[in-house]
């Protein structure tokens, strides 16, 4: 620690984050069931959550800690560019409206759990299964490191140093996850947005306020990206193909994420997923006034050691030390209930299509809770040990190949709910050259997010992801063309499923 402390701001943070652990530790008690010694209440709340705490959840895991710190860390640096983030989940919530009931139907009829479920019983393929599964797994787990970097953040704001202070706080989430599982982050998601919100609202108040209004706020963003000659207030010309591609492509993939996917599957019905496609949108204008932030910094006239420092030292400057601590409360509380939910969502894919498939086929409901609920602490400590040892960009790195890969995911997950034309070898084939050719672009592009295409002698930037489910759906649809069909005992492991469910 250092001398450096504001014991308000400090006071203000320690009463919240006790808070909130007293509720997940609670949490076990809230719409107890029976049991949670079933994947069913331990990893996805019994299937009970209704319209709002649906809504609080998946918001809660969807705009998370580490987004609070880097869209306006993104636009601070780069301006207009940075606001990719809205149009994205914009685009995202008719897609959920219309996928994520039948996906939701499909899991509850049959008992599906992950993603790898949906994909072994809808195609029969053991190999299909695992590529999902594995996929999710390794794209969740720098997302939960990015977590810990919003949190880190956050505690350095306060001016805590040293690695005590984030290891206690994910040692206190990965114990009550552990204890209550989905029904903690679900319940403290109610606290988390709630903070998110009166500090966003605050700070859209009273910032302008005390830097002349929001002409003077536009016109010092655009005076010192002028400065720096590069980024602006507004999009270039150039960068409105790379923006509308990134924004397309993530918003494709931010639903096949395996927390996401939790989050759906705990659902009590398909209107519920419909009504929260309806609602979300609210968090799109709370991103939107958040990523405002960036541009205040440039108003406010930070001195900042990184763009990542932006909020933090933007409240520790303008507003008292209580609301300081405050804020830096809800960002740490913003990352606790994504990180629960993502390592619940690993969890249960390694549970259900690792483990009880290659380990223990005979392992029983309480079995299976178990070893997700070791899984889920293993998973966290995992992250929690890349941050300490590993450099941040590593994270950032791999977080990047992590939303490419993912979308490596959708034909497989989606196109079954639709059409029973794909077969699984070939849905294999394209996952495989999407996941190791998008890959590839990507570490030859020196880990950046856009690939250039030439045509015509002009030349174009795309998001890379984007390319690489072209090319994942291309391969799928000529392998299936081209490969005839035949009986495999993937496909007697489908007939299996369907007569057992019948």
């Amino acid at each position: 620690m250092t001398a450096n402390i504001d014991m308000s701001a400090l006071a203000v943070f320690i009463f919240f984050f006790v808070l909130v652990t007293a509720m997940g530790f609670f949490a076990s008690r809230w719409r107890r069931a029976e049991s949670l010694d079933h994947l069913d209440e331990w990893g996805l709340g019994g299937r009970k959550f209704g319209t709002w705490i649906t809504w609080f959840l998946v918001g809660g895991d969807f705009y998370t800690a580490y987004t609070v710190i880097a869209v306006p860390a993104l636009v601070y640096a780069i301006g207009a560019y940075g606001f990719f983030a809205l149009p994205y989940t914009i685009i995202v919530y008719p897609l959920v409206f219309a996928v994520m009931p039948l996906l939701w139907k499909a899991a509850k009829e049959r008992g599906y759990v992950t993603a790898g479920d949906v994909v072994r019983g809808t195609y029969g393929s053991r190999a299909l299964e695992l590529a999902v599964a594995s996929t999710g797994v390794i794209a969740t787990m720098p997302y939960i490191a990015l977590q810990l970097i919003g949190m880190e953040v956050a505690i350095k704001a306060l001016g805590l140093t040293g690695e005590m202070p984030i290891i206690l706080a994910f040692l206190v989430l990965a114990l009550y996850t552990y204890s209550s599982g989905l029904r903690a982050p679900a319940l403290i998601a109610f606290v988390k947005d709630i903070m998110i919100y009166i500090v966003v609202l605050a700070a859209i108040i009273v910032v302008p306020s005390k830097l002349g209004g929001y002409s003077a706020v536009f016109s010092a963003a655009d005076a010192a990206f002028e400065a720096k000659g590069k980024g602006g207030i507004l999009l270039d010309p150039a960068q409105l193909v790379p923006y509308v591609t990134l924004a397309l492509g993530s918003a494709l993939a931010a639903f096949m994420y395996p927390h996401t996917l939790t989050g759906i599957f705990a659902s009590s019905g398909a209107n519920t997923i419909r009504k929260n496609a309806v609602l979300l949108p609210a968090y799109t204008l709370l991103l939107g006034l958040l990523a405002l932030l960036g541009y205040m910094g440039h108003a406010a006239g930070l001195q900042l050691e990184s763009n990542n420092d932006v909020v933090p030292t933007l409240f520790k400057t303008l507003f008292p030390g209580w609301f300081a601590g405050f804020a830096f409360s809800a960002i740490a509380i913003g990352a606790l209930v994504p990180a629960a939910v993502m390592s619940i969502g690993a969890a249960n894919l390694f549970t259900r299509n690792f483990w009880k498939v290659w380990v223990n086929p005979e392992v029983t409901p309480a079995g299976e809770a178990q070893v997700a609920k070791i899984t889920s602490m293993l998973v966290k400590v995992g992250a929690l040990v890349a941050i300490l040892l590993l450099p941040t960009q590593f994270a950032l790195d791999l977080q990047l190949l992590g939303g490419l890969w993912i979308l490596q995911t959708l034909p497989a997950l989606v196109f079954g709910l639709y059409t029973s034309w794909f077969r699984a070898p070939a849905l294999l084939a394209g996952w495989a050259v999407g996941f190791i050719g998008g890959s590839a672009l990507v570490w030859s592009d020196g880990l950046k997010p856009l690939h250039a295409l030439a045509f015509d002698g002009m030349t174009v930037s795309v998001y890379t992801g984007l390319l690489a489910l072209a090319l994942n759906v291309t391969v799928a649809v000529v392998v299936n063309l081209v490969v005839p069909a035949k009986d495999s005992a993937d496909d007697d492991l489908a007939v299996a499923e369907a007569d057992s469910r019948s």
